[in-house]
């Protein structure tokens, strides 16, 4: 069993809940994990064996402009590493975290393994940015070994890195166990008649996400089938979303949850997920719907693909054309026997593709490969 630190991004996020819920799978197979964060990620929840907690304090020195948290981050990295005895650190995000693994590494000694996750924004607006792309690209090059989450976001590191590190492609995942509760009728009347059907968008909100064209394509729909739109998250188009919502007049048929921590839940009242991206690098939502036999409506966009298969467990069309995708939502929704194939197709895709057992024993194999590398190269000792 392994010994192995986890750094994340701890709040709402595709980055944080795979992160966490990997934690949790590795710890009940035994291996002890460290979350080295500065909150407890709020996937984590209550007590479980095997897994550890430890507090990033960032200095609040006076002549420190900003916070140190990057520094404040390695070092906890490094204390953790010698106390606990790390075999490894997984980190989610090259900036900051695997460049705080990497200066743990040096506080440490080699025998310290990283294992580096990239999941999207860390290469797709950050790695194009000048202040940091070379940033970037040394913690890809320094760390012991790189995954992503999808093909599409391997294809772009290399392009827009021009990295020759192997990142070795590992998809996100979902605990199926997470998505066997039957959606509560209850719950669902609170939000339409049994005649109604419900249309969901979860995300942070940013223009990327395109949540006008999630409005759009709503509006198209209910004009022929009566629906009700759940929109679940924050962030910063959260207030044109409420006014585009106005000016149609579909106040009363919009609803907006804000965070809410139990997707699952969430998810199993819906009909259909609308994600009309711009850009995903994979699209875990769509995933999460799968799970809850809930097909995706979408865009044709980065990793999308790779997780929904158009015109078995869902549609995709071009970005921006909400017509195309309206009328496919709108034939799901009118024939039941489709929608049901759908439904099936896509929890089984869910169940075995990217189920959480396959892809942790992915992420094990990758571990034991960078351990058994650093017992290689420990000298031998003469009795």
């Amino acid at each position: 069993m392994l010994k192995i630190g986890i750094a994340c991004y701890p709040t709402l996020g595709g980055s944080g809940v795979v992160a966490t819920e990997l934690g949790k799978m590795l710890a009940e197979k035994g291996h002890e994990v460290h979350f080295i964060t500065d909150r407890m990620p709020f996937r984590l929840g209550q007590f479980h064996t095997n897994i550890f907690y430890h507090e990033v304090e960032v200095s609040d020195y006076y002549v420190f402009r900003y916070p140190p948290y990057d520094l404040a981050l390695a070092n906890k990295l490094a204390q953790v590493a010698k106390q606990e005895k790390l075999d490894l650190l997984h980190v989610h995000y090259a900036v900051p975290h695997a460049i705080c693994a990497y200066l743990a590494k040096q506080m440490v000694g080699e025998h310290l393994k990283v294992v580096t996750t990239l999941h999207g924004t860390d290469i797709t607006i950050l790695g194009h940015d000048p202040s940091l792309r070379d940033l970037i690209r040394m913690a890809i090059h320094e760390s012991d070994a790189v995954t992503a989450v999808s093909q599409d976001l391997i294809m772009e590191t290399y392009d827009v890195l021009a990295v020759d590190k192997e990142i070795d492609l590992v998809y996100n995942f979902v605990d199926p166990r997470d998505y066997m509760t039957p959606a509560n009728p209850q719950l669902r009347a609170g939000f339409a008649q049994p005649h109604e059907k419900i249309l969901l968008h979860m995300s942070n909100f940013r223009p990327v996400k395109r949540i006008t064209d999630v409005i759009d394509i709503f509006a198209a729909v209910h004009k022929q089938v009566p629906s009700h739109l759940i929109f679940v998250g924050e962030g910063p188009d959260l207030a044109k979303a409420v006014n585009q919502v106005k000016e149609l007049g579909l106040t009363n048929r919009v609803h907006f949850l804000g965070k809410q921590n139990n997707v699952a839940e969430v998810i199993g009242l819906a009909d259909l997920l609308l994600l009309p991206s711009e850009k995903e690098s994979f699209g875990l939502v769509a995933l999460e719907a799968m799970a809850a036999g809930v097909p995706t409506i979408g865009s044709e966009a980065g990793g999308i693909p790779e997780v929904v298969r158009h015109g078995i467990d869902g549609f995709l069309a071009t970005v921006g054309d909400t017509q195309q995708m309206a009328a496919h939502a709108v034939q799901l929704l009118r024939d039941p026997q489709l929608w049901n194939e759908f439904s099936r197709a896509g929890m089984q895709q869910a169940r075995t593709k990217f189920s959480a057992a396959s892809v942790v024993e992915q992420y094990e194999e990758i571990y034991y490969r960078v351990v058994r590398n650093s017992q290689r190269l420990k000298p031998s000792v003469n009795m």
